[in-house]
């Protein structure tokens, strides 16, 4: 088991990083066939549970990642197309609630709202969070900045050795049995120890941005991406099911293994556009 967990991290390890280096187009297509598959994840599991998401309109919503990663990083036409692409958002989520709620009226003995409401909270749970690491990647010098989304992994590898060693008082027992309070603080530290070394070797080729922003980027991926892990074990735990799917053996699906990453990109990108690059 141990073997085949590590030689499936290895290839993905390979992969990620083939991926990130090839450009916005070939990440946009990588995460869009994530998301895809994600999304699936997740509606397979809530129909373990009974529940009846409607499918193709979440699979939809997971191609404006692609159309995300055929933006520039010029900050001019950004903001124009920022400001072209706010009304085609807006109408996009008003065609989608409109379809959904005449599926209530029309196929009512087919569809509850429990299921509607099931549907849009895969799409902000889902698709909405991977389009921040293309976000990010399109960033000024994003392809370095990306890469503090995936230090956040770093915070598993830490928890699960200090708690390994230190482990006595159980955090959240009712959805993750063998999570301890040591090791989810070892976890954090590990994370801002591992994101302000990035920060040291990155400032070379970005410039002297102060260290104490990787300091406060680390503190938050550490705290967040355990909330995501949390996050994803808690629907786990409502629907039954031990593992989100079987696309990497020994990790299990999508879901699996970006829970953590979902939550960490928003942060990563949102802290380096109202903050450090502002």
């Amino acid at each position: 088991m141990l073997k085949t967990r590590v030689i499936s991290a290895v290839v993905g390890a390979v992969l990620l990083i083939v991926l990130l280096s090839l450009g916005n187009i070939a990440l946009g297509l990588g995460i869009l066939v994530l998301s895809l598959i994600g999304i699936r994840e997740l509606y397979q599991a809530v129909s373990h549970a009974g529940y009846k998401p409607v499918r193709w309109i979440g699979y939809l919503a997971c191609i404006p990642i692609f159309l995300i990663s055929l933006s520039g990083e010029n900050k001019v036409s950004a903001y124009v197309g920022l400001l072209k692409s706010v009304n085609s958002i807006f109408f996009g989520i008003f065609v989608m609630l409109m379809v959904l709620f005449s599926l209530i009226v029309f196929l009512h003995d087919k569809y509850s709202l429990i299921d509607i409401a099931l549907t849009v909270f895969g799409i902000l749970y889902v698709p909405f969070l991977f389009s921040f690491i293309v976000l990010t990647r399109g960033m000024t010098n994003g392809v370095l900045f990306i890469w503090i989304i995936f230090i956040a992994w770093s915070t598993d590898t830490f928890a699960y050795f200090t708690g390994l060693m230190l482990g006595k008082h159980k955090l959240l027992p009712a959805i993750s049995p063998k999570k301890t309070i040591e090791g989810s603080i070892g976890g954090i530290i590990g994370c801002v120890a591992a994101t302000i070394a990035y920060g040291i070797f990155i400032r070379a080729y970005i410039g002297e941005i102060p260290i104490y922003h990787f300091v406060i980027i680390g503190l938050l991926n550490g705290i967040i991406s355990q909330v995501g892990d949390l996050s994803a074990s808690a629907i786990k735990r409502f629907v039954n099911i031990k593992d989100y799917g079987k696309v990497m053996p020994g990790h299990g699906g999508v879901l699996d293994r970006f829970d953590s990453i979902l939550f960490v990109a928003p942060v990563v990108y949102f802290y380096l556009s109202f903050i450090v690059l502002k």
